[in-house]
């Protein structure tokens, strides 16, 4: 229960208790059809995204199944600001006022220990033509717990470089014919910062704040940001020291990356790389000639990222059995299908380069084979642990003395070890 409390809050004690009882009473159900009156049933699911073409086509499989469950009244997709997401989600669950459906990032480990999320396992497994065997193994570790999985991971983009050609031309720049390095990319920015101005290499919805974004860096490097148990932080190790050193020589000596309060939008054509997922493609509109690769090698190679989001069923809920089915419809092979012209699915069937390209109108087969199917066997997620938000916050205050000048990078890195110890330790 210690982790419900700091997930909720002392004052919810009471409701995250409740939340406990109804994780553990829907443990493992059996199917069952609803019993609910024509029209009874509305479900909310909160989501992060504003993209309206996203929205609709998820209003648009809503109606699909509206059309066949008459019980259904009305099905509302919520959109939360992605910056306060898990506080706004957090209160919610807390004041009673939870979501049926939730889609969720690193506030899972939380979720999963809280009990505040419904057994999906045996539903979907008992769903005909949902096919559970479809899932990778590799994408669903993250959301389940004892082989029981909790959220289904409807998103697993892998991170890539977008390369904005029309640069690099007007630059006098070009990559490297095969497997281009962190090295390689510095280069290349720094002088295409220092031929038009424009930003070198930026790391998407880092800002110098949101740190565990560097993960997509410092994995070249073999770093990690704490060991396998995650009761021990290692951004004190030789392999952290010399990725971070690396970013500050990038920031403050090549310039090759944007400094501190230096805004830079890749896709608004603002510089020549930047690390973002595959499911961003969206932004492209076009303005420019643009390629997209994996990820550069580092020092050790290799490697790749992905970020994941999963949607599950609040266990609070009041409709758990008839958000449980939507559910399943929502992420069974044919929809899983159209959602992955913007979230790269869980499913072996669906990936593949021409699969996915049957719905991506930004990038060819051949992109989405070489940024998607060839990286997510292997990736490696995001930072994930519970507490995200002390983590974040405790991380971020150590971490601000890394951007200056001056800084000493070892001694920052040992200082943040020392901000995140305790939270980690509990």
């Amino acid at each position: 229960m210690n982790t419900a409390k700091k997930l909720f809050g002392a004052a919810a004690l009471t409701v995250s208790i409740g939340l406990v009882t109804a994780g553990c009473a829907a443990a493992a159900p059996e199917p069952v059809e609803t019993e609910a009156a024509p029209g009874s049933v509305d479900l909310r699911m909160s989501v992060w995204t504003s993209n309206e073409d996203q929205l609709a086509l998820f209003d648009s499989i809503a109606d699909a199944y509206k059309a066949d469950h008459p019980e259904i009244g009305s099905i509302t997709f919520e959109s939360l600001p992605f910056a306060d997401y898990n506080t706004t989600l957090t209160t919610q669950i807390a004041g009673g006022n939870a979501p049926d459906l939730a889609w969720m990032g690193d506030l899972s480990k939380d979720l999963i220990a809280a009990d505040a999320l419904v057994p999906l396992t045996d539903e979907l497994e008992a769903t005909k033509g949902w096919d559970y065997d479809d899932l990778l193994g590799s994408v669903t570790a993250e959301f389940s717990v004892d082989d029981e999985l909790y959220a289904y991971p409807f998103s697993n983009s892998p991170f890539a470089l977008y390369v904005n050609t029309d640069l690099l031309t007007l630059a006098g720049q070009t990559l490297p014919a095969e497997d281009p390095t962190w090295e390689d990319i510095s280069t290349i920015g720094a002088a295409v910062n220092a031929a038009t101005g424009k930003a070198g290499f930026v790391i998407r919805d880092f800002d110098y704040s949101s740190w565990n974004t560097l993960a997509t860096v410092w994995t070249g490097w073999g770093a990690s940001a704490w060991s396998d148990d995650g009761a021990t932080c290692t951004f004190d190790s030789p392999e952290m020291v010399d990725a971070f050193q690396f970013l500050h020589d990038a920031a403050f000596v090549d310039k090759s990356m944007p400094g501190p309060g230096v805004a830079a939008d890749f896709f608004a054509g603002d510089a020549a790389f930047t690390v973002a997922q595959v499911s961003r493609a969206s932004l492209l509109d076009g303005t420019f000639a643009y390629d997209v690769i994996p990820l550069p090698a580092g020092p050790e190679g290799d490697y790749s990222v992905i970020g994941q989001a999963g949607v599950g069923v609040l266990s609070s809920s009041a409709h758990t059995q008839e958000a449980t089915d939507f559910l399943a419809f929502l992420t069974d092979p044919e929809n899983a299908a159209l959602l992955a012209q913007y979230f790269p699915p869980p499913r072996a069937s669906l990936l593949t380069g021409e699969k996915l390209a049957e719905n991506n109108a930004k990038l060819t087969a051949e992109q989405l084979q070489a940024v998607v199917v060839d990286q997510v066997p292997d990736s490696v997620t995001l930072p994930n642990h519970t507490n995200p938000a002390e983590i974040a916050q405790k991380g971020k205050a150590a971490f601000d003395a890394m951007w200056v000048a001056d800084a000493d990078v070892e001694a920052v890195l040992g200082e943040v070890c020392e901000a995140i110890q305790p939270v980690l330790a509990n």
